[in-house]
């Protein structure tokens, strides 16, 4: 608790909309909050009483309350910077030359 006051953490209420769908020609799920403000870099989000499937062939919408937990400053940047850092790890540099068969 005091490190998230010390860190500028911050939790807000925001209503969101839940769409989940499974039909022939889709199958997907997604959450569309209601804030007035962008997620960012090392937010937390938490949505209450969600719907975890829906029968085959049908779509579900329904309105529920998310929990966002904002990032502080100090761990939005060392989010950024570990994702950057894990981004590197996917490049494959090589010099030699390749084999002819």
């Amino acid at each position: 608790m005091i490190l998230d006051w010390l860190n500028g953490r911050r939790t807000v209420e925001v209503p969101c909309t839940i769409e989940i769908e499974q039909t022939p020609e889709t199958l997907h799920a997604h959450v569309s909050l209601h804030a007035p403000f962008d997620i960012e870099p090392g937010d937390e989000v938490q949505v209450h009483d969600a719907p975890t499937s829906v029968p085959y062939g049908e779509r579900l919408v329904v309105e529920r309350t998310a929990t966002v937990t904002r990032a502080g400053r100090v761990e939005r940047l060392w989010t950024k910077l570990a994702g950057h850092l894990e981004l590197t790890e996917l490049y494959e540099v090589s010099f030699t030359e390749r084999r002819r068969l």
